[in-house]
């Protein structure tokens, strides 16, 4: 069976320069991160399910949970379960009486549901060694191209940046540019960035 790490969202961040988002993850139980570069909309679903905003109408990851719950299924946890070609695939979790289904995703939409339905966000502990990162081994510079757009504490409430740790950040993103290229991965493609998304975050 495949090794899963639990993660939570560490922060949202958007480059000043090109406008790219990446979403950082954080290991529960250890100082490593996992970056994955999504849309501006999926960047956008999260950070209003994290700062709790009402919206008038439920939007597409709140449909999602919604039938979910009135088709009577259980969503156990969400996955980032596997980076191929450079791409990330998720996988939501679900149980039905004792049938255990899982569907295909693309993390980010994963990672909106998790965080709408309250459950864990899993990752395979193959897609952490291959991709995650580890504050020692990157240089620390200023914030003056990049910045947070929301962060999430243990608690699950919103917390002032630490600029200190969030630092580590800058000189990845400032070499990743958002340019396609690299094996730290994209996520998989959705219809309204198709083209873009089938390439991996840069290196």
């Amino acid at each position: 069976m495949k090794k899963l790490v639990e993660v939570k969202i560490d922060s949202l961040r958007v480059s000043l320069t090109n406008q790219q988002r990446i979403v950082v993850l954080k290991q529960v139980d250890q100082d490593r991160y996992l970056p994955v570069w999504i849309g501006p909309y999926e960047a956008e679903a999260i950070t209003i399910a994290l700062q709790e905003i009402e919206v008038s109408r439920p939007q597409t990851h709140d449909l999602v949970k919604n039938i979910i719950s009135d088709l009577d299924a259980k969503m156990i946890h969400v996955e980032i379960s596997e980076l191929k070609d450079d791409i990330f695939y998720g996988t939501l979790l679900l149980s039905k009486g004792e049938k255990e289904i899982r569907i295909d995703c693309r993390p980010s939409d994963a990672i909106a549901i998790a965080v709408r339905a309250h459950v864990p966000i899993m990752t395979s502990e193959e897609v952490m060694v291959e991709a995650s990162i580890i504050p020692e081994d990157i240089s620390a510079v200023s914030d003056e191209e990049d910045t947070a757009i929301v962060e999430e504490s243990d608690e699950g409430g919103r917390i002032t940046p630490n600029e200190e740790r969030l630092s580590i950040f800058e000189d990845y993103l400032k070499k990743k540019g958002g340019q396609p290229g690299s094996s730290q991965g994209h996520e998989g493609s959705g219809e309204e960035d198709e083209d873009e998304d089938k390439s991996a975050s840069p290196g």
